[in-house]
């Protein structure tokens, strides 16, 4: 065999053993049975994949201890559908590699057709409930950027001083996150398909922890236009987030929605910045 050939198959090897203790570990993990049996299919089929790469090579591969520990973790905090979708995107890569492989066995055809085909089935069955709450958090989560951030930037230009800025904002800010939790609820309730309880709180909380961290500045630091800055900048980063979370565990494109969010708060903050200038001027709100 090649050595460049050999030395391709044994990284595909190593990578094989690597998602074969990712998706079992994720399998003992997993509380809900259909999920777990999933996820023992895709370790099974990660499984076969390795031994034919082993019968070729003659050699045994460890598996990447990062790795493992990365996406065990990156399950446990952000979910897991987003995971799967992470590692399938990696997996996509890994196919390129595999396609230079294919003269040395005709059996790594199969192991192409299982990683572009199979795995995207049965990664489709996987159930989460989190997901099914995501429109709830974007509501949240798009209420709070926008109409927040518009309000932080009318208030810094009228009043320019940080911690009343900062008590208003969070006055503001929970009014409004209790006002769209009740109006989530009374919509979900209507919709009849989810707990309109659980949307509710999903609403709320979304709301809620942005209102928390597009505040923070101005309760830190003295200077209500820095303050200002670093939120704008927070917001963009929460954005951007939380759309790249969106677009990998639903497979929705990111970079449209990306820049659509990123116009629309920003372009509110700029508005009511405006108008905080007008009443400035004209009214005195703040002299």
């Amino acid at each position: 065999m090649d050595q460049r050939v050999r030395k391709n198959i044994l990284r595909a090897m190593a990578n094989e053993m690597t998602e074969f203790q990712i998706y079992s570990r994720l399998s003992r993990l997993e509380r809900n049975g259909a999920n777990r049996q999933v996820l023992g299919r895709i370790a099974a089929e990660e499984a076969k994949h390795y031994e034919l790469f082993s019968t070729l090579t003659g050699t045994r591969a460890r598996a990447s201890r990062v790795k493992v520990f990365a996406y065990v973790l990156c399950a446990r905090m952000l979910g897991l559908s987003f995971t799967l979708r992470l590692m399938e995107r990696g997996e996509e890569l890994a196919q390129v590699s595999y396609d230079t492989l294919k003269a040395a066995d005709p059996r790594i055809e199969q192991v192409i057709r299982d990683e572009h085909d199979h795995e995207v089935e049965l990664l489709g069955l996987i159930n989460e409930e989190a997901l099914a709450y995501t429109g709830s958090v974007v509501l949240g989560l798009n209420d709070a950027l926008v109409e927040l951030t518009g309000a932080l930037a009318g208030f810094t230009l009228a009043l320019q001083n940080s911690r009343l800025i900062a008590i208003v904002g969070v006055i503001t800010g929970i009014a409004a996150s209790s006002s769209m939790a009740a109006a989530e609820y009374l919509s979900t309730k209507e919709e009849g398909q989810r707990s309109p309880v659980k949307a509710s709180v999903y609403t709320g909380i979304a709301y809620t922890l942005t209102v928390i961290l597009l505040v923070m500045p101005f309760l830190l630091l003295p200077n209500p236009f820095v303050s200002l800055g670093i939120t704008a900048a927070l917001a963009v980063g929460v954005i951007f987030a939380f759309n790249f979370y969106i677009s990998v565990a639903k497979c929705l494109p990111f970079r449209r929605r990306f820049i659509e969010m990123v116009c629309i708060s920003l372009g509110v903050a700029l508005l009511n910045f405006g108008i905080g200038m007008l009443l400035k001027k004209y009214v005195g709100v703040g002299d």
